[in-house]
């Protein structure tokens, strides 16, 4: 498996956040906080945007850290990824992102 597939199956790779972070870029974190702000409806700031990837160490966004449901689920069952978990087809959280 990929380290840089999140738990929920998204690719962190690819993800503008994680990219911002690992290429140093200050102008795409301007961007991502300016269009998660938005998305989301609460202020999220250029700070903010720090993320390595969601099941590897390294710096997590508040949200990915300690909010996001499906992080915090996969953590407590100790599954690799939601496909391990036998509950996923039913799960709420994964239909959150579906």
């Amino acid at each position: 498996m990929k380290a840089y597939i999140a738990y929920c199956g998204l690719d962190c790779e690819t993800c503008e956040a994680r990219l911002a972070t690992v290429n140093h870029d200050e102008a795409q974190r301007r961007k991502v906080s300016r269009e998660w702000s938005e998305l989301n409806g609460v202020e999220i700031t250029p700070e903010m945007i720090h993320c390595e990837g969601c099941r590897i160490d390294g710096a997590k966004t508040p949200y990915c850290e300690s909010l996001c449901p499906i992080r915090q689920c996969a953590n407590a069952k100790g599954v690799e990824t939601c496909g391990s978990c036998k509950a996923a087809e039913s799960c709420e959280k994964l239909a959150s992102i579906l």
